[in-house]
């Protein structure tokens, strides 16, 4: 594994493992101490949006991400490699559009917080711009070699 992917994996574990523990805190503080953890919910929700959008490079990494194995396995093997290379072209497109939108969005943003913790706007949506920015060029990587492996999961 290479090391921005292997410091990538760990981070997303790190937020998964906060993903368990804020709720299971709040959990303990309200039923043995009886005081309510003010934000829980707020910090429960910004860690799953890390969570997705943080994972999202790994997941188009490793060609996780859903493929129309059955359709694609009856092509011939020429026309499967130009609709390879199609799908990492308009996934380079869209994953970048929306990483600018992003950008855009965190710009024109930039003084706005969550209401209850006060997260910076421009953090809450730091993890959407790095996923689909980081996408964009796992995308643009594989249009070297697609990775696309023709999973076909039908029974």
């Amino acid at each position: 594994m290479r090391l921005p992917e292997r410091v990538l994996t760990i981070v997303v574990v790190a937020v998964m493992a906060g993903l368990v523990i804020v709720p299971t805190a709040q959990v303990i503080m309200r039923s043995v101490f009886g005081l309510p953890f003010i934000g829980a919910e707020e910090l429960t929700r910004f860690l799953l949006i890390c969570l997705v959008f943080l994972a999202y490079p790994l997941v188009v990494g490793h060609g996780e991400n859903i493929v129309m194995g059955e359709f694609k396995a009856a092509m011939s093997r020429k026309a499967r490699a130009i609709v390879n290379v199609a799908i990492s072209i308009c996934a380079i497109g869209v994953t970048g559009f929306i990483g600018w939108v992003t950008a855009m969005n965190i710009i024109r943003n930039l003084t706005n917080a969550t209401p209850t913790l006060g997260i910076p706007f421009w953090i809450f949506l730091g993890a959407t711009l790095f996923g689909f920015a980081g996408a964009a060029l796992v995308h643009l990587l594989h249009l070297r070699k697609p990775p696309q492996a023709d999973k076909n999961v039908a029974v």
